[in-house]
């Protein structure tokens, strides 16, 4: 029980690892009309979910079934590879670092300085996901716990950035986060046992909106 707390802990916004600073297109989809309406927002988040789903949890998986082997270079290449938008990687990578750095300072004892060694060798950047998924193994979580915890703050965070924008009130925004707890099992079905070879993306109007996020002014910062 007090292992689940940590974890609760660790995944909490007053965290700060910078996962407040991209809004992972959403800004940019309310700025240029693409979200409108309240519906829409619930469209949104659903596919936001859903390739959350589709796309980072397999590479999840092979991170947990990998370790810090040389099998996961390929892994760690590819989704690499797949972060084209200039925002989302620098942010990936941001968070990356900040969350191991979060880890070493919880867990001295943990063999986590291995990770930073590992990728530095490779010569490929702390992506937020990996290190989320390899940090977490390292001090003892179970996949599905990470798993679940990941679409748990990637919500949190959507509907975070929803009512930092005016979009939503924090009463209706807590209600929506309520409500869509109920796809995380169905998602966590669909892609249990999947690597990242399975990875796929789902919303390609989402990722239209990510490369438009360095062009709009933005207000999150604001308030």
């Amino acid at each position: 029980m007090s292992q689940f707390a940590r974890l609760l802990h660790l995944v909490d916004s007053s965290i700060p690892t910078g996962a407040f600073a991209y809004s992972y297109g959403l800004e940019s989809s309310i700025t240029f009309g693409l979200i409108q309406t309240p519906s829409q927002l619930r469209h949104f988040l659903y596919s936001h979910l859903q390739q959350i789903g589709s796309l980072e949890l397999p590479f999840m998986h092979s991170c947990f079934a990998l370790g810090l082997s040389p099998e996961l270079q390929p892994v760690a290449q590819e989704y690499e590879a797949l972060l084209l938008v200039p925002a989302l990687h620098k942010a990936s990578v941001v968070q990356g670092r900040n969350w191991l750095k979060l880890l070493v300072s919880f867990y001295p004892e943990a063999p986590l300085p291995a990770i930073q060694t590992w990728f530095t060798e490779q010569e490929i950047p702390l992506h937020f996901t990996l290190v989320f998924a390899l940090g977490l193994q390292q001090v003892g979580f179970a996949l599905e716990q990470v798993q679940t915890m990941f679409l748990h703050m990637l919500l949190r965070d959507q509907l975070s950035a929803a009512i930092r924008l005016g979009f939503l009130g924090p009463l209706e925004g807590h209600q929506l986060q309520h409500d869509f707890y109920a796809v995380f099992e169905p998602i966590l079905a669909t892609q249990a046992g999947k690597t990242y070879q399975q990875a796929t993306r789902s919303a390609f109007v989402l990722d239209a909106a990510q490369v438009l996020h360095d062009d709009i002014y933005s207000k999150l910062f604001q308030n």
